[in-house]
C-alpha cells in the first residue's frame, strides 16, 4: 500500500471544535501547526522515552511560532501517572513563570496526554494545549475527546476534567519506535469500535490485522481515522458521558478492575481492555443481547493482535470491589457497556452470579 495522504477528522463542538489530523511527517509539517492559539511560551510535556526520540524536533517546530519552547520529560509509565507526578508540570510552569496564555503540548503516550491534558485544564484555570500522540492507543482513542485524569490508588481515572484539546496531530510515523506490545495494546482501541458501532469495521480489521501489526501504513491510516470517525460522532452527541459516550467503555469495566487489581503499569491498559473486551461479550450473550459466536470471534481476534486473552486470578470479592469503584457505577450497583445486537451497545447492570461465572470461565486459575 502507498503512504496515504494527510487525513482531517473534525470534532464538532461549537466553540471547543477542533481537527484531528492523520498522516505520515506530519512531525515535521508547518500546516500542522499553523492556525494554533499563539503565546509567548510553550510548554512540551512529554516522558522519559519519548523525548529523546521526539522533543528536539517537535521544539524546532513550535521555536518558529513561540518566543520560549520549555520541555519536561515526566518519568515513563502506568504507574507514575498520579498527583505527585502531575505537580511536576504545575513546578514547571510556576518556575518558569508562564502565564495563561501558554500552550501545553502532550507528546506521549496516553499517561502523558492525560495528565499534560490535566495539568492545562487546571493551570490558571486553563490553559491551550495541543496532543500529539505518539502511540496507537493514544492516536485512536485517549487523545480525542477531551477526557483527562489521574489515577488514585483506589480506582484508575477518577481524579479528572473534561477538557478538549486546540488539535491532534497523529503522525503515523511516530508509531515506527514503538514497542511490539504497546502496538497491541492499541490494536484493542481500535477493536473495540466494531462490535459497539460498526459492524463493516470489524471485518475490515478481522481482515488487516497482520497488516497493521505490521506497521502498513495505509492499513494504519485507515484504522486510526475510521476509530477517530467513530469517536468524533460519539463525543459531538455526548461530550460529557452523559449517557451514549459510556458505549466507548466497552470492556474497560472488566479491564480497569484488572489494571487496578495488578498494580498500575503491571498489565497495559490496552492488554486489559483487550481481555475485558471478551469477558463483555460473553456477559452479553449469557444475557441474550448477541449471538454467543461474538465471543470466539472477538477471543480470536484479540489474540492475533497480540492481546491477552484470560484474565489474571482474583478472588471474586475484589473483583466485584474493583469494578464497584468505576464511573459508570450508580448507588454501588455496577454497570457494564455490554453488546445488544452486533454493532450497539448499551449501559445496564447485570447478576452478579452471572457476573461471577463470566469471571471464571475467563480467569486463569489461582
Amino acid at each position: 500500500m502507498n503512504t496515504p495522504a494527510t487525513i482531517h477528522v473534525p470534532i464538532a463542538l461549537g466553540e471547543r471544535s477542533y481537527d484531528i489530523h492523520i498522516g505520515c511527517g506530519l512531525l515535521a509539517e508547518a500546516a500542522s501547526w499553523a492556525g494554533l492559539p499563539a503565546s509567548a511560551d510553550a510548554l512540551i510535556v512529554s516522558n522519559t522515552t519519548v523525548a529523546p526520540l521526539y522533543a528536539s524536533r517537535l521544539a524546532a517546530q513550535l521555536a518558529v511560532r513561540h518566543r520560549r519552547v520549555l520541555q519536561l520529560a515526566l518519568p515513563d509509565g502506568e504507574q507514575h501517572k498520579d498527583a505527585a507526578t502531575l505537580t511536576l508540570v504545575y513546578d514547571q510552569l510556576l518556575g518558569a513563570g508562564c502565564d495563561r496564555k501558554t500552550v501545553v503540548y502532550a507528546l506521549g503516550g496516553g499517561v502523558v496526554g492525560d495528565m499534560a491534558g490535566f495539568a492545562a485544564a487546571c493551570y490558571m484555570r486553563g490553559v491551550p494545549f495541543v496532543q500529539v500522540p505518539t502511540t496507537l492507543l493514544a492516536q485512536v482513542d485517549s487523545s480525542v475527546g477531551g477526557k483527562t485524569a489521574i489515577n488514585h490508588p483506589l480506582g484508575k481515572n477518577m481524579i479528572g476534567a473534561f477538557y478538549q484539546p486546540a488539535r491532534v496531530i497523529c503522525d503515523l510515523d511516530l508509531l515506527d519506535t514503538l514497542p511490539e506490545r504497546e502496538l497491541s495494546a492499541g490494536l484493542a482501541e481500535i477493536i473495540k469500535y466494531g462490535p459497539i458501532a460498526d459492524v463493516v469495521f470489524l471485518d475490515w480489521i478481522e481482515t488487516h490485522i497482520d497488516a497493521l501489526r505490521a506497521r502498513d501504513k495505509a492499513a494504519l491510516a485507515h484504522a486510526v481515522r475510521r476509530s477517530c470517525e467513530i469517536k468524533a460522532w460519539v463525543v459531538s452527541m455526548d461530550e460529557r458521558e452523559g449517557g451514549l459516550r459510556a458505549i466507548l467503555n466497552f470492556g474497560h469495566t472488566f479491564g480497569h478492575a484488572i489494571e487496578t487489581g495488578q498494580g498500575y503499569g503491571v498489565w497495559l491498559h490496552g492488554e486489559a481492555v483487550g481481555c475485558g473486551m471478551v469477558m463483555a461479550a460473553d456477559l452479553s450473550a449469557r444475557l441474550g443481547l448477541v449471538d454467543a459466536a461474538l465471543v470466539p470471534r472477538l477471543q480470536q481476534l484479540c489474540a492475533r493482535a497480540g492481546l491477552p486473552v484470560r484474565a489474571p486470578a482474583m478472588p471474586l470479592a475484589r473483583w466485584m470491589d474493583l469494578m464497584r469503584v468505576d464511573k459508570k457505577a450508580e448507588a454501588g450497583e455496577i454497570r457494564f457497556v455490554l453488546i445488544n445486537g452486533l454493532g450497539r451497545a448499551l449501559v445496564r447492570p447485570a447478576p452478579d452470579a452471572l457476573v461471577a461465572d463470566v469471571i471464571a470461565t475467563h480467569s486463569l486459575p489461582a
